[in-house]
């Protein structure tokens, strides 16, 4: 059986960053600890990969970006501002996405560690390595932000985007215009789709609505959550429970309920109010074009690759958090009703 930096890592009891910054002695690491990781590598008799140190020597300006996917505008306009921010910055870049799934997400970073890249950008991360402080346990070896929506739990290295007051802003625009029965879809396991879930439910507890209906249309950040919305939303529709109007977690799942209102002859907005979030060029193109929450993707990215370059230039790991407000951008897919 081969022995492999993972395993390294559970017998000394450290992250696998740690692990690396002893073998590769190209950071700070206590005495204690070091002699801790030596102790592990001689007991199970662990052999660095001399190729991968070679090549990892050599990848000192290489940045790491992950994201749970790669067909999401949303993720794309952020990876693209940063990208072109950082190749200013003379990094080099490479792109990793885990399909939103947590395991795949630790064999990715654990991969990019070993690596010994520069630094780390992960956008929307999984809730479930948030939760048990995967992504915490980065901060002390590697420099890393983590993009996502504002939640009080976390504070130092992220750049986030306030979608709990995003989300409220449009729950609130629906409800001036008259709208008492307002649905809200959301794809599975999301930080950010719990955010502005639980702003959702503190809405229609807080106004005392009647009608509340949480739909899942799996796994948000691909091109099928456009089919699968269109389906579910479809379904419902027919039999008359989505109320009078929509909110969508993001914009690919507003196009899907576009697409379900025009197989099935529900018209937008005449008959169904739709909003969107994240305001991609995806809003802009529809017909009619959806009214969706702005999250200033541009302005995040760059904000992102310039506090990513200070933190590698001026060799420090911890960084304020800084988050960003949202604004309703209004199209034509919604409309008062009586």
């Amino acid at each position: 059986m081969t022995i492999t930096i993972h395993d390294v890592a559970m017998e000394a009891g450290v992250s696998i960053a740690t692990v690396s910054r002893v073998i590769n002695n190209n950071y700070p690491v206590k005495d204690e600890t070091r002699k801790k990781v030596e102790r592990a590598v001689e007991k199970l008799g662990y052999i660095p990969n001399e190729i991968a140190r070679s090549l990892s020597s050599k990848s000192t300006s290489s940045i790491a970006i992950v994201v749970p996917g790669i067909n999401n505008p949303f993720f794309s306009t952020i990876v693209e501002e940063i990208n072109r921010v950082l190749i200013e910055k003379e990094f080099t870049v490479s792109f990793y996405s885990t399909e939103g799934d947590p395991l795949i997400e630790k064999s990715v970073i654990e991969s990019i560690i070993s690596r010994n890249m520069a630094g780390i950008v992960a956008i929307d991360p999984s809730a479930e390595n948030l939760e048990n402080h995967y992504f915490q346990s980065l901060f002390s070896n590697t420099p890393t932000i983590i993009i996502n929506g504002n939640s009080t739990k976390y504070g130092s290295n992220f750049v986030s985007y306030n979608e709990g007051a995003g989300a409220r802003q449009a729950f609130e625009y629906l409800l001036d215009l008259g709208h008492k029965k307002i649905s809200f879809i959301r794809g599975d396991k999301s930080l950010s789709y719990d955010i502005k879930e639980a702003a959702y439910r503190d809405f229609i507890k807080e106004k005392g609505l009647s009608f509340e209906n949480v739909v899942f249309v799996g796994k948000g950040n691909n091109l099928e959550v456009v089919e699968k919305a269109e389906k579910i939303i479809g379904a419902l529709l027919k039999a008359d429970k989505v109320g009078t109007a929509l909110f969508a977690c993001n914009d690919l799942m507003a196009v899907g309920v576009l697409k379900a209102c025009n197989k099935v002859g529900i018209r937008v907005p005449e008959d169904l109010s739709l909003i969107g979030f994240d305001n991609t060029l995806l809003s802009s193109i529809t017909h009619p074009k959806i009214t969706t929450v702005d999250l200033k993707m541009k302005k995040l990215g760059h904000a992102v690759a310039l506090e990513l370059d200070q933190m590698i230039k001026k060799r420090y790991l911890k960084t304020e958090k800084i988050v960003y407000d949202t604004q309703l951008i209004l199209r034509e897919s919604c409309m008062k009703i009586n």
